[in-house]
């Protein structure tokens, strides 16, 4: 059960996750490249830790929705190991519904975030002074995506299908 699953929502988990894992790698090979030219030429890639630090922020959401699909987020269960299967997954379910929650309040912060920062044009600062409200509204769709992939859960808890 999880993200290997067909639907919406598991299949733009799994994309988010792709995404990500493929921001991660343009963000390792932005380092290797730079550091090798700094090495070699004294001079590293203009703006590398402008790139790599969006590269990597992006990546860390995109794997959000597909790490809560598949629910590798990190379990204390030491209390309620001793009680019932079905009151461990009503105690899943609610967990997963304040995740839900939070994961798409943080969505609708993001959101406004992004417009404000396109309207006011901030940019990062560094050499390269890029525009990120468009990485703002990646968050905000990976923190929605998060939360979707967390109310899909909850019904499987609550009919004992986990």
């Amino acid at each position: 059960m999880g993200a290997g699953e067909g639907g919406v929502v598991p299949t733009l988990a799994r994309a988010l996750a792709f995404f990500g894992g493929a921001s991660l790698l343009v963000a390792a090979a932005i380092t290797t490249a730079s550091v090798t030219l700094r090495w070699l030429t004294s001079q590293p890639i203009r703006g590398d830790f402008e790139m790599v630090s969006i590269a990597s922020g992006l990546g860390v959401v995109g794997f959000l929705a597909y790490g809560t699909l598949m629910r590798a987020n990190i379990l204390v269960d030491s209390l309620t190991t001793w009680l019932p299967k079905r009151v461990n997954d009503m105690i899943d379910a609610f967990c997963m519904l304040v995740w839900a929650a939070l994961a798409l309040w943080l969505t609708e912060r993001l959101a406004v975030g992004a417009l404000d920062t396109l309207n006011s044009g901030t940019r990062t600062i560094g050499l390269l002074a890029i525009p990120y409200w468009w990485a703002v509204a990646i968050g905000a769709a990976c923190f929605g995506a998060t939360g979707l992939a967390a109310l899909w859960w909850v019904p499987r808890f609550l009919r004992g299908r986990a």
